[in-house]
């Protein structure tokens, strides 16, 4: 059986080379929208080979004083491919791409998920709940992230933490071992 997530990739693909390269036209995309059309394949994936540079140094140099600017900046980039308009579905992809990428791997969880408990003790800790907006990007049919998938470690309350999928078996032996008297 074939997993979701590459029948979704697959599905993109091919909406985007269809759109690239229309029945019986020697054209291709050219500019910003090529660069639009192979950040959104890119974002996609859970693999980011060098030809996804270019793309990507285009869709996170989209920065504004307020982030949600930003946000809006970068879904109107990634909007210049018309495959992102073709179908609801799509349009809903694109604004998760806009929403989650670059902000929902273990790194940024980490930093955006610190919540205070109390300003007289200091006490922090890092929430276990993946956001709706990571939830939407790295669930969604279409996209295909693969081991870039994080997973959370522990407990909040005794100091738990976001991780890369790969890293999970050895974060979590670390933190048994370090909770559990072993440290």
């Amino acid at each position: 059986m074939i997993p979701k997530q590459a029948i979704g990739s697959a599905v993109l693909a091919l909406a985007a080379v269809g759109v690239c390269v229309p029945l019986g036209a020697q054209e291709v995309l050219t500019g910003d929208t090529r660069l639009a059309c192979e950040a959104v394949l890119c974002l996609a994936s859970g693999t980011r080979p060098a030809e996804c540079a270019p793309s990507l140094a285009k869709y996170f140099s989209i920065s504004y004083r307020k982030f949600a600017d930003t946000i809006r900046g970068r879904l109107n980039f990634l909007n210049l491919c018309p495959a992102g308009r073709q179908t609801p579905q799509m349009q809903s992809f694109v604004t998760a791409l806009a929403n989650g990428a670059g902000r929902c791997d273990a790194a940024s969880l980490n930093a955006e998920l610190l919540i205070w408990t109390g300003v007289d003790t200091g006490t922090v800790y890092i929430s276990d709940q993946l956001p709706d907006y990571c939830s939407a990007y790295i669930a969604n049919k279409y996209s295909n992230l693969g081991g870039l998938t994080p997973k959370y470690v522990g407990v909040p309350e005794r100091g738990g933490y976001w991780v890369a999928a790969r890293d999970y078996d050895a974060a979590l032996a670390a933190y048994n071992a370090r909770n559990n008297g072993g440290g």
